[in-house]
C-alpha cells in the first residue's frame, strides 16, 4: 500500500532536522527579538558558511564511509600558507592563494592513499595527519598570526569576502539592510553543485554504494580507491577555501585557526542525517545541521546562557537527533 505525502516527509532524515531548526529560531526569537534582527542574520551568515564549506565536502566523505580529522588544521594551515608567502614578497596574494590550495590538495591526496593503499583506518590517518598540518604551522610562524589586513586592495579578497548590503531604506550614505559576504554566495554555489553531484550522477551513485557496502561496489566496477582519493581531496580543498576566507575576513591568519572544527563539522554532518557509517548522505540535511549548531551557539548567547555551556547544548541535540534517526529507520524497515 502506498505510504501517505505525510509519512513519506517523516521518513525523510531531514525532517528531524527541519522541525529542530524550527523550534529553536520560534524559542530564540519569543526570547529574544534580537535573534532574528537584520544585523545578526548577517553575522550569522558570515561566519556559518566557513565550517557549511568544510560540512559539505564532509558530508561526501562520510556518504563513503570516511572522515577526516585533519580539516581543522588544514583551515589554519592554508591560511597560514597564503599569507606567509604574500608577507615575505615570495609572490602575489592571488598565486599564494593557488599555492595553499594546492598544497591542501596534495594533504588530502596523501590521506586518501595512505586509507587506501595501506587499508588504515581514515580516523588514524586524519588524526596523524592533523598534526602533523597544525605543527607545520606552528612551526612555520613560531606560533605567532600572521598579517592579513592589508587585503583590502586585492580583488581576490574581494572576490571571496567582499560585502554587500541587501538595503530596505534607499539611504545610500549609510550601510542598511542585510549583509551579504560573498562566501555566502559560494557556499551556495558550492552547495547546489554538491546536492546535484551526490543525487544526479554517476559518481554519487558511486559514493553511496562505496559507503554502503565497498566489497560489492568495486565488484560491480565501482573505483571505490579512486572515489576516497577524490572524496579527501575536496575535503581538504573546502578546509582550505573556508580558512582563507576566514583569514581575510578577521584580517588574521592564525596558526591555531580551526581548533576543534573537526568535531563540530562531523556534529553537524551526523545532526542532519548522514549516516556514520556511511552509505547514507544528505547535502540538505547537513545544510539544516550546520544552521542548527551556529544558530545555536549565536542563539544561547543572546539569550544569556553562559556560552561556555554551549557543549552541553550540543550534546544534547546529537543524542537525541541520534535517538531520532535510529527510530525513523526502525520505523522505516519495519513499513509502519
Amino acid at each position: 500500500m502506498p505510504r501517505s505525502l505525510v509519512g513519506r516527509l517523516i521518513d525523510r532524515p531531514e525532517f528531524g532536522p527541519f522541525i529542530l531548526l524550527v523550534l529553536m529560531i520560534v524559542v530564540f526569537t519569543s526570547i529574544n527579538t534580537a535573534f532574528v534582527s537584520l544585523l545578526n542574520i548577517g553575522n550569522i551568515l558570515a561566519f556559518t558558511v566557513e565550517l557549511g564549506l568544510i560540512a559539505l565536502a564532509m558530508t561526501l566523505l562520510m556518504t563513503s564511509g570516511e572522515f577526516d580529522l585533519s580539516v581543522g588544521s588544514v583551515f589554519g594551515f592554508a591560511g597560514v600558507i597564503m599569507w606567509t608567502l604574500f608577507n615575505s614578497d615570495v609572490m602575489p596574494l592571488p598565486l599564494a592563494f593557488l599555492v595553499a590550495l594546492a598544497l591542501s590538495l596534495f594533504i588530502g591526496f596523501c590521506s586518501g592513499v595512505l586509507v587506501t593503499r595501506l587499508a588504515i583506518p581514515s580516523f588514524l590517518v586524519t588524526l596523524g595527519m592533523l598534526l602533523v598540518v597544525r605543527g607545520t604551522s606552528l612551526w612555520l610562524t613560531d606560533g605567532f598570526p600572521q598579517r592579513a589586513w592589508n587585503a583590502g586592495d586585492q580583488w581576490i579578497a574581494e572576490l571571496l569576502v567582499g560585502d554587500f548590503f541587501i538595503c530596505s531604506t534607499g539611504i545610500e550614505q549609510e550601510p542598511c539592510g542585510l549583509r551579504i559576504y560573498m562566501s555566502v554566495i559560494w557556499f551556495i554555489l558550492i552547495a547546489l553543485g554538491c546536492h546535484y553531484v551526490l543525487v544526479r550522477t554517476r559518481f554519487g551513485n558511486w559514493v553511496t554504494a562505496t559507503g554502503g557496502n565497498a566489497n560489492a561496489a568495486r565488484n560491480r566496477g565501482v573505483p571505490v580507491n579512486r572515489v576516497k582519493i577524490v572524496l579527501f581531496m575536496f575535503s581538504s580543498l573546502m578546509a582550505a577555501l573556508a580558512g582563507v576566507i576566514s583569514s581575510i575576513r578577521t584580517s588574521a591568519a592564525n596558526p591555531n585557526s580551526g581548533t576543534g572544527y573537526e568535531l563540530e563539522v562531523i556534529a553537524m554532518v551526523v545532526i542532519g542525517g548522514t549516516a556514520l557509517m556511511g552509505g547514507r548522505g544528505t547535502i540538505i540535511g547537513t545544510i539544516l545541521g550546520i544552521f542548527i549548531l551556529r544558530l545555536m551557539r549565536n542563539g544561547i548567547v543572546l539569550v544569556g546562557v553562559p556560552g561556555l555551556a554551549y557543549n552541553i547544548f550540543i550534546g544534547a541535540i546529537i543524542l537525541g537527533m541520534m535517538a531520532l534517526h535510529a527510530w525513523l529507520e526502525r520505523r522505516h524497515n519495519a513499513g509502519t
